[in-house]
């Protein structure tokens, strides 16, 4: 008997048909009285429904937080609800629970929350029962007990810690692509599936814009030794393990994946004064917004004034607020002035094996210039490199770096 978190998302759901037949899957597909602990997301497109119903009450409904989380965390028990019901009608027990019920507690921060602790006596309670336990996905509550959603995929990170906290043999993520690819295969066609790859390397493609995964929910994976099966709900085939390290023949990638992102906007702040202190007063303001910035370079303006440029990049989503934390920090710092750019696209190359192999970093740049792809900014870390280039080249860039590192045999 094995205790099993299966996470399914918003396309394995979105229509009652496919919520029987995630039912029948997992009462088929279930052995040895298996106890079985279901995360769903919001149905289809419905979070972005709701999100829409509220940009018709104003404009920018994200400056009320705490109400979008109100709004936006009804998505996740439609599913649970509708998933229940439909476990009943097979002759299955069954019981839904919201992430409050659930035992899930988060900070305060509303929209972009993080789990704090789980007590997840109701669900064994309900699992010693009988009950297959169906819990509402991307939520949990804070201390005064206030719906607090866990940004976007925060489905994952609900099934993951769940998983800790419930010592958990498995997490199995369901999702309408049946594992982790090189890159992604609607934009590169010759895109492989692997078989395994390290939390290191799918955090690090995650947060460059994978988006199969949300990066929190591999950090609680990796912190909690909790192995995470990606696979897919429209068929039976084996998907990708991420786990510690590779036990099989994945190892002898030096690259695991070229990542994108197309949701990213770059910043510069222009001609701040090059003294101790402007990178913090500029970062520090963001971070209180819980604005989350990549790709930062500063560079000399003027030697001789002692002014210098600072750049970098937020989320899309991010802009607007960002925008108006730096136009502020920027007249107090008397900076020149502020520029945003919104078409501008994020490339990346991701690998392990990137460690004791000179020359991957030429190889990128050299297979961008042959593609005529100019870079505008670079950034990198030990397992990898990213460049910012137009959003218009963004998928030839994909398909010229994937070329390079992956040739068709």
């Amino acid at each position: 008997m094995a205790l099993i978190v299966k996470k399914f998302g918003g396309s394995s759901v979105s229509n009652p048909e496919r919520i029987i037949n995630v039912a029948k899957r997992i009462i088929e597909e279930r052995k040895n009285n298996d106890k079985i602990v279901v995360v769903v997301s919001a149905m289809g497109d419905t979070t972005d429904e709701l999100i829409n119903l509220a940009t018709q009450i104003d404009k920018d409904p994200y400056k009320y937080t705490r109400e979008m989380d109100m709004l936006l965390s009804t998505g996740e028990q439609i599913s649970i609800s509708l998933l229940t019901m439909a476990f009943k009608t097979l002759g299955q027990k069954a019981v839904s629970l919201t992430g409050y019920l659930a035992g899930i507690k988060t900070n305060g921060i509303h929209t972009k929350g993080k789990i704090l602790d789980i007590n997840p006596q109701r669900v064994l309670n309900e699992l010693e029962n009988g009950n297959i336990v169906i819990v509402a996905g991307f939520q949990g509550c804070d201390q005064l007990g206030d719906p607090v959603t866990l940004g976007r995929g925060g489905s994952d990170t609900s099934a993951v810690a769940l998983a800790g906290a419930l010592h958990a043999d498995t997490c199995e993520i369901y999702t309408d692509v049946d594992g982790i690819y090189s890159a992604d295969p609607r934009i590169v066609k010759n895109a492989h599936k692997m078989k395994e790859i390290t939390y290191c390397e799918m955090l690090e493609m995650a947060r460059l814009g994978s988006g199969v995964m949300q990066p929190r929910s591999v950090e609680v994976g990796q912190a909690l030794h909790i192995p995470i099966h990606v696979r897919s709900t429209f068929t039976n085939k084996p998907g990708t393990i991420i786990r510690e390290e590779y036990t099989m023949e994945d190892k002898n990638f030096v690259i695991r994946g070229v990542s994108h992102d197309d949701k990213v906007a770059k910043i510069a702040v222009l001609g701040v004064p090059n003294n101790p202190g402007i990178a913090y007063s500029i970062f520090s303001a963001l971070a209180e917004k819980n604005i989350d910035v990549d790709m930062i370079v500063q560079s000399i303006r003027n030697v001789e004034k002692n002014v210098t440029d600072m750049v970098f990049t937020v989320a899309l989503d991010d802009l607007s607020i960002a925008k108006k934390v730096v136009d502020k920090t920027a007249s107090d710092l008397n900076a020149i002035g502020v520029l945003i750019e919104k078409d501008v696209a994020k490339v990346s190359i991701v690998g392990v094996g990137m460690l004791g192999n000179p020359g991957i970093a030429a190889r990128m740049f050299k297979a961008l210039a042959t593609g005529g792809v100019n870079i505008d900014v670079i950034s990198t870390s030990e397992i990898s490199i990213s460049c910012l280039i137009k959003s218009f080249e963004l998928k030839e860039a994909v398909n010229i770096i994937h070329d390079e590192f992956f040739p068709q045999n």
